[in-house]
């Protein structure tokens, strides 16, 4: 009889895999918003994003322990969602940025235009005020810009969810030197 000797999954194997597969769906999730003329910087735009990427982390982590050894330290969760981060953000953020540049060059003049609406309606600023906020506003709001936040952002708020979710999928070895 031939035993199969399954190779475990690292945690970058499995962060990049899950970073494809989330790379995509912030694509299709932005793209569809943005059809729907959706405001992704607040309320349920900024919001049911936070919700895949929940998703994707969990699958993630389920997968490797499925496919290993069924344990995964908080260390190994961290690195996995790492790896996601990076991967996703790199893909969504390369995509925002030639979507920005060279198909719809009016989309950071709208986003522009609905913070202005949104601290108009606060009532807190005044009009000289909310023009000096543009304006420096603006100047963060180029494609190059964008590009930089984005993966920057999207590997912080990827390693917050990680955080947080490994705390509920974590399964440590009970002997780690077997």
């Amino acid at each position: 009889m031939e035993e199969s000797t399954k190779a475990s999954p690292t945690t970058m194997s499995v962060g990049i895999r899950y970073g494809l597969i989330m790379g995509v769906v912030s694509i299709a999730y932005f793209v569809l918003l943005n059809t729907l003329g959706i405001d992704m910087t607040q309320g349920i735009g900024r919001w049911a994003s936070l919700l895949y990427v929940v998703g994707i982390i969990f699958l993630a982590q389920k997968y490797f322990k499925d496919n290993g050894n069924s344990f995964m330290s908080y260390g190994q969760g961290i690195g996995i969602g790492f790896w996601i981060s990076l991967v996703s953000s790199l893909i969504s953020s390369i995509f925002t940025f030639i979507y920005i540049k060279f198909i719809d060059s009016t989309f950071v003049q709208q986003m522009m235009d609905n913070q202005r609406q949104a601290m108009e309606e606060q009532g807190r600023l005044s009009e000289e005020q909310i023009d000096q906020a543009m304006e420096m506003t603006a100047k963060f709001m180029t494609p190059e810009m964008m590009l930089i936040f984005g993966i920057v952002g999207g590997v912080i708020m990827g390693l917050i969810v990680a955080l947080i979710v490994t705390i509920f999928t974590q399964k440590k070895n009970p002997e780690p030197f077997v």
